[in-house]
C-alpha cells in the first residue's frame, strides 16, 4: 500500500475535521473560519498537486501497518485546530494577518518548488540549481514548515510548535540529509552546496578557494 494514501486521506479529511470541531464546540468565530480556509485549503491544494505533479517519494509501497501508523502520526497536526476551536480563543488581528502572510509564503515555496522539481526532472535529470532551488536545497520543506508555523500561530499554544519541531527533527532533517547524500554523486554538487542552504536560503554564498601548485 502506498504511503501517499495515508497522507492524502489526512489532507482530504482536514476540512471535515475542522468543520466537525466547529460544530461540536459551536465555535464559528472568525479565527475558526480563517483556520478552516488555511488548513482546509492546504489539504485541497495537496490533493490537486498529487493529481497534477505527484511526488515520487510518496509512491513507495509499505506494509499496511506502516501506512496506518503514518496516518495517526500526521494526525497530530489536527491538535492545532482542536486547541484553537475548543478553547474559543480569538487571535488578534495582527496575529491573524501574520499567520495568513506566513501561510501564503509557505504555499508559494512548497507548491512552486514541487512543480519546478517535477517538470524539470521529467525532461532532464541532474541537479536543479536555479529558481526555487538557487539558494535553498529544500524549499519545499521550508514552505511546509512555514505553513504549519502559521497554524501554530493561530492556535496560540506551545504544543503545535513542539509537534512541528518533532516532525522537523525526526523526519524533515533526516530526509534532507539523505537527499544531500544522494545528490553528492554529482560532480557539481559541492559548488552548488557552497551557494545554497540546507533549508534556509543562503543569501551570501561562500566560495571555495582554489589551491594552486607551484
Amino acid at each position: 500500500m502506498k504511503i501517499k494514501h495515508a497522507i492524502n486521506l489526512h489532507k482530504g479529511l482536514t476540512s471535515i475535521v475542522v468543520l466537525s470541531l466547529m460544530s461540536a464546540y459551536n465555535n464559528f468565530n472568525l479565527a475558526a473560519f480563517i483556520y478552516l480556509a488555511l488548513h482546509g485549503g492546504y489539504g485541497i491544494l495537496w490533493l490537486l498537486k498529487d493529481r497534477f505533479y505527484p511526488d515520487k517519494q510518496w509512491e513507495q509501497d509499505f506494509p499496511i501497518g506502516t501506512v496506518i501508523f503514518t496516518f495517526f502520526v500526521i494526525g497530530l497536526y489536527w491538535i492545532a485546530p482542536f486547541i484553537l476551536i475548543s478553547s474559543g480563543s480569538e487571535p488578534s488581528n495582527i496575529l491573524i494577518a501574520l499567520a495568513v502572510f506566513i501561510n501564503l509564503l509557505g504555499v508559494f515555496f512548497t507548491y512552486g518548488s514541487d512543480a519546478q522539481k517535477y517538470y524539470t526532472l521529467k525532461y532532464k535529470t541532474g541537479l536543479i540549481t536555479e529558481g526555487f532551488f538557487a539558494r535553498s536545497r529544500n524549499p519545499n520543506y521550508l514552505g511546509e514548515i512555514l505553513i504549519y508555523v502559521s497554524f501554530a500561530i493561530l492556535a496560540q499554544h506551545w504544543l503545535p510548535f513542539v509537534i512541528l519541531g518533532g516532525f522537523i527533527t525526526g523526519i524533515f532533517v533526516p530526509n534532507m540529509l539523505k537527499k544531500d547524500k544522494s545528490l553528492s554523486r554529482y560532480p557539481e554538487f559541492e559548488a552548488y552546496k557552497a551557494k545554497s542552504g540546507l533549508l534556509l536560503p543562503k543569501l551570501f554564498p561562500t566560495t571555495t578557494p582554489i589551491l594552486q601548485e607551484n
